[in-house]
């Protein structure tokens, strides 16, 4: 069985984290993914380490499954035109460079719509294309603070922390896939093709959700609650005899099932925690009712009572912990695969599945320029024309 999006072409321009993610999740899905990657160095983020794996970084290996590298030169004429060859035959161009860059290049919308009349061009940046900012350089970690993510992480004691994954360039590229997707079924439907943009900007405020609509709602600026949440109590991460587990009440049915589990039943009715509401006022007086109770029980047998009442309860797992845990094997989200010059490497499976197209890890990530003799050997380029091209610099 193929991918849903087996057949659709992508000429994949991006770098680093964010426009990687994305083309990586529509290689998942079936599409063709023609990395195109400056000679020599290629993605930056293929020096990101350590650790390496041979001569790849970690990093790199992470977001660029299911895809083909070919390394173009795209300051040269020459390597310009056999861009533009490439973009006649590719449905999807995606790039992540600083807004009016490629446009420098020859490469604006229009010049690419010339190319191909129904291509989907995607342009993932920092700030947006509009806006005081839209020409600022931008990474994960400078919008995970300017877009108010880091304000609400942490404890109050603390200063503010980051996410401890690139949040800001995961859920760009996670939007811009959602976006291409459906810009390529409004294409199916009429023909037409149409440029789509996000930025790590846009999905960082989108992340605040509740946060910006409380914000919105009254005024208050939100702020670090630690691991507890602005909205629901008990609802966070309480040490026990030996260590910590999360919980989350997220309804008064839940409330009175912890009580139960943890005999903690003339608290049911007390006028301080009746409902919801009442506890996140009086969060502070049930910390204390709940910290010894629970710091007199182990972490299993806690869990234990929790999860036969039926209350949302789990362990705190390292990475290890998780990758190694039967339950992320049994859904496929670790793999093996072979890699050209690495052999057996480890990676992260796909995260969804669907039963009559299944996503599937294809392709291990590409070495740099893997796949530059095939792909523009299917453009005409002859064993001599490579030789010339790679001789002055171009591929």
């Amino acid at each position: 069985m193929s991918g849903i999006l087996d057949g659709v072409v992508v000429a994949d321009l991006s770098h680093a984290l964010a426009g990687p993610t994305c083309t990586m999740m529509l290689g998942d899905l079936g599409a063709d993914i023609v990395k195109i990657e400056p000679p020599g160095h290629g993605d930056e983020s293929r020096t990101w380490g350590p650790p390496f794996l041979g001569h790849e970084s970690a990093y790199f290996l992470s977001s660029n499954r299911n895809k083909r590298s070919i390394t173009l030169n795209i300051r040269t004429g020459e390597g310009q035109d056999i861009l533009r060859k490439l973009i006649r035959r590719a449905d999807v161009v995606i790039e992540n460079f600083r807004p009016g860059w490629l446009a420098q290049l020859g490469f604006d919308y229009e010049a690419i719509r010339a190319l191909r009349p129904d291509v989907i061009y995607a342009a993932i940046s920092g700030f947006g294309r509009t806006g005081p900012r839209q020409e600022e350089a931008a990474y994960d970690l400078v919008l995970q603070g300017m877009g108010g993510l880091m304000s609400v992480t942490g404890t109050p004691e603390g200063g503010p922390t980051k996410i401890g994954v690139g949040i800001a360039d995961l859920t760009a590229g996670l939007l811009a896939a959602f976006a291409i997707v459906a810009a390529l079924h409004h294409r199916a439907r009429t023909g037409e093709g149409q440029m789509v943009e996000t930025s790590l900007l846009a999905g960082q405020v989108a992340l605040l959700t509740n946060l910006a609509a409380s914000y919105l709602a009254n005024g208050q600026v939100p702020r670090r609650l630690g691991n507890d949440h602005p909205n629901m109590v008990p609802y966070g991460t309480y040490a026990t005899a030996d260590a910590c587990i999360n919980i989350a009440c997220g309804s008064d049915g839940l409330w009175r099932r912890f009580c139960k589990a943890l005999a903690l039943e003339p608290y049911v009715d007390d006028p301080r925690f009746a409902d919801n509401a009442d506890r996140v006022r009086n969060r502070s007086a049930l910390a204390e009712i709940l910290e010894p109770r629970l710091r007199a029980l182990s972490t299993a047998e806690a869990l234990r009572l929790l999860s036969e009442a039926g209350v949302p309860a789990g362990p705190i797992f390292d990475v290890g912990e998780v990758l190694e845990d039967p339950q992320t094997r049994a859904q496929g989200l670790r793999q093996t695969i072979e890699h050209g010059t690495l052999g057996p490497i480890e990676i992260v499976g796909v995260p969804y599945g669907f039963s009559a197209t299944p996503a599937s890890v294809r392709r291990a990530p590409p070495s740099l320029g893997q796949h530059t003799e095939e792909i523009l050997g299917s453009l005409g380029y002859t064993a001599s024309d490579l030789a010339d091209l790679r001789e002055r610099g171009i591929i």
